[in-house]
């Protein structure tokens, strides 16, 4: 698996040594506490769901949805702008894709916020609340729980699934904060496209698998030694008891749960229209996970910290993505899907107009800028074909509709049929509302 690092260089192991092994590991531990807790989606539940695409680094609005073609060289770019299916509206040239296909979706232009480094704007998007305290760019923050977490509390999940899931890794802010590790995301770290793909701690031991009758004790020995039980060390009180061990026979042997990690049951020619890579294998598996029953996937795709090579990098990442996005909304809308799935494509912030190379680069890109942004918004009840708001001539701010972060998470429970304005209680008892600012995107609804 890839490890992308942004300008302040966090990896894997740096989330580990912050003792938040846990979360990042997956592991079945993390999913049993999903569950425990988190109710079975009531009558009165919309079946919706929604699949988080986090461009993780901050991807560039102007080498995306709101290209500048009027302003200087310096701020332009590389990049033309091309028409889509929509009269009027024009996105850059690495979106071919989805501009073809611009009649599906809404680009919400005009999203912005204060937070112009990745610890903070990581947690304001993902969360709907900013940071109480300045944290630097390279912290891993949570001060809120984040949309999964939230969704995993309110909604649960059928099936014996996890509500929340997490791929390949967790999010800098996606954590649970005050809800509890059980609402924490189930993790699928391997990759769905490598050979003899299976999703770890899932597939149950041959011994248990054959159909023999075997004793209680047995079960637990054999259990006992998948490798989600090496989170012993963390002291985790659920391991070994009677209630998780349950809830781990039960997901095991739960029919729905195990096809929807089964990918090769998609035909050859779903899965290359997805694309023979690892972002487009992750994404059809969201597919699958939400059709089975899951409200909440968050697709982890790293590497948009652009502050150099942003061009040629974008000829490549940008047209992967693109490619991959759209052919999911369109299997969605093929399968009578859209109606009820939410999809959203977003990162922290956006990109400075002015082009800049940093010292001892030769090549050039942009630095973080949190005053203007796009937002892709997809399905559950979205209306399409619209651009929501815009920004000035040179894209350095949000001049029309501007909505903050709090404004977009709103939107995102209130298609979940959850309402932003609950007040949830911390641990302490401290009451504190879900989103502090519970109007949502009204060209959303």
């Amino acid at each position: 698996m890839a490890i992308h690092r942004n300008c302040e260089g966090l990896r894997r192991r740096d989330c580990l040594s912050l003792g938040l092994g846990a979360l990042l590991g997956g592991g079945f531990v993390s999913a049993l506490q999903s569950r425990a807790g988190a109710g079975e989606p009531g009558a009165d539940k919309r079946p919706t769901g929604c699949i988080l695409v986090w461009l993780d680094g901050g991807p560039s609005h102007i080498e995306m949805f709101d290209p500048k073609p009027q302003a200087p060289a310096e701020i332009r770019g590389e990049f033309q702008p091309i028409e889509t299916k929509v009269p009027g509206v024009f996105f850059s040239e690495n979106m071919q894709r989805l501009a073809a296909i611009n009649d599906k979706f809404t680009i919400v232009r005009s999203v912005c916020h204060n937070q112009n480094n990745h610890g903070a704007g990581n947690h304001y998007m993902m969360t709907g609340a900013p940071t109480r305290i300045p944290v630097s760019c390279g912290a891993f923050v949570s001060f809120h729980p984040s949309m999964g977490s939230v969704v995993s509390a309110e909604r649960g999940a059928p099936h014996n699934l996890p509500p929340y899931f997490a791929i390949p890794s967790i999010t800098r802010s996606g954590g649970p904060n005050f809800l509890g590790n059980r609402h924490a995301p189930f993790v699928v770290a391997d990759d769905p496209n490598s050979k003899g793909f299976r999703v770890r701690d899932v597939t149950l031991p041959t011994e248990l698998d054959d159909g023999r009758a075997i004793s209680r004790r047995l079960a637990r020995k054999k259990l006992d030694q998948l490798q989600r039980y090496q989170d012993r060390a963390t002291g985790d009180p659920v391991v070994g008891s009677d209630e998780n061990f349950q809830q781990a026979v039960s997901l095991m042997t739960s029919d729905v749960a195990l096809k929807a990690f089964e990918i090769d049951r998609e035909s050859d020619a779903v899965r290359e229209r997805y694309g023979r890579n690892a972002l487009g294998q992750r994404l059809l598996l969201a597919r699958r996970l939400v059709e089975a029953g899951v409200p909440f996937v968050t697709i982890n795709d790293g590497g948009w910290d652009h502050h150099s090579n942003i061009f040629p990098a974008f000829k490549k990442q940008g047209a992967t993505l693109e490619s991959t996005v759209a052919t999911l909304i369109e299997d969605l809308d093929e399968r009578g899907m859209l109606d009820t799935t939410l999809v959203l494509v977003m990162g922290e912030f956006g990109r400075t107009p002015q082009i800049s190379t940093l010292p001892g680069s030769t090549t050039p890109g942009r630095d973080h800028w949190s005053s203007a942004m796009s937002v892709l918004v997809a399905g559950c009840g979205t209306p399409r074909g619209q651009v929501v708001g815009a920004t000035d001539t040179r894209g350095y701010a949000a001049i029309e509709k501007i909505y903050a972060p709090e404004n977009l998470v709103s939107s995102v429970y209130l298609k979940l049929g959850i309402n932003p304005d609950k007040i949830v209680y911390n641990s302490s008892g401290r009451p504190s509302h879900l989103v502090s600012d519970s109007r949502p995107i009204q060209e959303l609804m």
